[in-house]
């Protein structure tokens, strides 16, 4: 375990080791929690892993043309 000093900014510097450790590389973004009277920081998930996840996108004018039938239908069944 290492310390770190807090600047009067409220910041401080990751240890490079622990950082190491946990795979967390410059310009990486952390997750900051509180647990009661402990913080906890760990590297957050990366956006792009989720890349497809929900299927492939269908071309722009395809996703307006079944937005706007799935709206007219909407308003169809509502008069």
């Amino acid at each position: 375990m290492t310390t770190a000093t807090v600047s009067s900014k409220s910041q401080i510097t990751l240890p490079a080791a622990a950082c190491r450790e946990v795979g967390i590389k410059p310009r990486d973004r952390v997750l900051v929690e509180v647990r009661g009277d402990a913080i906890v920081i760990r590297s957050a998930p990366d956006l792009m892993d989720f890349k497809g996840a929900l299927g492939r996108a269908l071309p722009r004018g395809v996703e307006t043309h079944k937005a706007a039938r799935a709206v007219a239908g909407r308003l169809k069944k509502a008069s």
